[in-house]
């Protein structure tokens, strides 16, 4: 595609066809397989700051996994590192992360970054549809006034705005983007109609279409927050059972018998959308006036697990009579789900740090994530697998496909005895520890 000058066509087609030419601002694990799928359909534009993640693209190579090499290979997205190009686009969609900073607020650096791009590229009949999570009011009351600003035009005669949450389970092959309803929104009823028409020609699922851009946003936080309540629940479960000395998961089997009985499990809670979506709803329900106690009371429980676990890690071995200042740890899995490359705001960080500061020796290994990302994050190279010593303690932090499939003559050469086997999740069940060994999990 080298040459091409898609400004001077695609600027051609908006004049005297009125075809939708698609740019996507951010190519990470939502925007590139959304990118990718509207390539099927459209002339995509695929924009993102990073100049490496561009350049790993055109050469086929993409981090999250989201997207094969063939899949790359095969795909008519043009990736650019040049915001000028996007000025060839009329349909803007934006899927910028939107995390939260050291103080557990929203931070819209990016998302902000990313309107002052789009409006810059904006054109008068231009659409701009953001799916980057957000507090109720955010795109109305952040953006827009950015995009008007910046482009000189007006919403509604100018240009149409819209909100279509992402609902991107990483690693997930099963729900995907064209297979998820995807809920949309408008400024008015022409937006909506016309961007649920965009939406609805390449996903397989229905199109939900909201009532307003807010009722939009306020659905895609309260579906994680939900989860992360769910899972703050079954964690708490988890200390007081510990207490009762009875095993969780054995309580949670009978009690699944239950037609009606949700199916949560405990277990660390990161990543960029359960451990991170709740306090944009937590932010704005106190700006309101209003203090949420169930939402926070869920965040402090699965912020803190990470702490939680590693001090159970100690007692236990305290309990076995292994010196935690001389012996040796494998942390196993270090990503913020299993089977998924991204250590982003993954909650095994914690775990790592508090055993660490108790002055105890741990390895760290994960098959799935980079290297260069977990020395950014840790501060330390991970060990390959085969250079994993034998160690009285063996934590299986993120329950990777990689874990499970192992036997246990492979366990066995990393583990000493006395020791311990932890298995937080309880995912492990093939493998049955060598005598001398105690088991632990939430």
């Amino acid at each position: 595609m080298d040459g091409f000058d898609f400004k001077m066509v695609y600027a051609k087609q908006r004049l005297y066809h009125g075809e939708k030419v698609i740019g996507v601002i951010g190519l990470g694990y939502v925007g590139l397989p959304l990118a990718h799928h509207f390539a099927e359909k459209y002339k995509v534009i695929g924009y993102d700051k990073s100049e490496r993640r561009i350049n790993e693209l055109t050469e086929g190579i993409d981090r999250t996994r989201e997207l094969s090499a063939e899949e790359l290979a095969n795909t008519h997205i043009q990736f650019v590192h040049d915001p000028a190009q996007l000025k060839a686009a009329n349909f803007f969609i934006v899927t910028v992360p939107t995390p939260i900073n050291h103080a557990k607020q929203p931070d819209l650096t990016m998302l902000l970054d990313a309107t002052r791009i789009v409006a810059q590229a904006l054109d008068q009949g231009d659409y701009v549809v953001y799916e980057s999570t957000v507090y109720p009011g955010a795109t109305e009351e952040k953006c827009v006034p950015l995009l008007e600003e910046i482009s000189g035009l007006k919403m509604g005669a100018g240009f149409k705005v819209g909100f279509s949450p992402e609902r991107i389970n990483p690693s997930d092959k099963e729900h995907t983007f064209k297979t998820i309803t995807k809920v949309v929104s408008g400024n008015d009823e022409e937006a909506l109609n016309t961007i649920a028409g965009v939406y609805d020609s390449v996903i397989d699922a229905d199109v939900f279409k909201t009532s307003s851009i807010k009722v939009a946003e306020a659905s895609k936080v309260i579906e994680n927050t939900q989860r992360d309540i769910n899972i703050a629940f079954m964690n708490e479960l988890s200390m007081i059972f510990e207490r009762l000395g009875i095993n969780t998961n054995e309580v949670l089997e009978a009690a699944a018998t239950k037609w009606n009985f949700l199916n949560f499990t405990p277990g660390l809670v990161g990543g960029h959308c359960i451990g991170v979506d709740p306090y944009y709803l937590t932010h704005k329900a106190q700006a309101v006036g209003y203090h949420p106690e169930v939402v926070l009371a869920g965040r402090r429980i699965n912020d803190n697990m990470g702490i939680h676990v590693a001090q159970q890690v100690i007692y236990h071995m305290v309990k076995k009579k292994i010196s935690p200042a001389a012996a040796q740890v494998n942390l196993l899995g270090l990503t913020f789900k299993e089977d998924c490359p991204d250590i982003r705001n993954s909650r095994v960080k914690d775990l790592y740090q508090h055993l660490v500061d108790c002055g105890v020796h741990v390895n760290i290994f994960d098959p799935e994530a980079y290297q260069d990302e977990v020395e950014m994050v840790y501060k330390v190279s991970p060990m390959a697998f085969a250079d994993l010593p034998a160690a009285e303690v063996n934590v299986v932090a993120v329950p990777h496909t990689f874990f499970k499939n192992l036997d246990d003559s492979e366990w066995n050469r990393i583990s000493k005895s006395p020791g311990l086997f932890v298995d937080i999740k309880g995912a492990i069940r093939r493998h049955s520890p060598q005598a001398g060994i105690g088991r632990w999990q939430l």
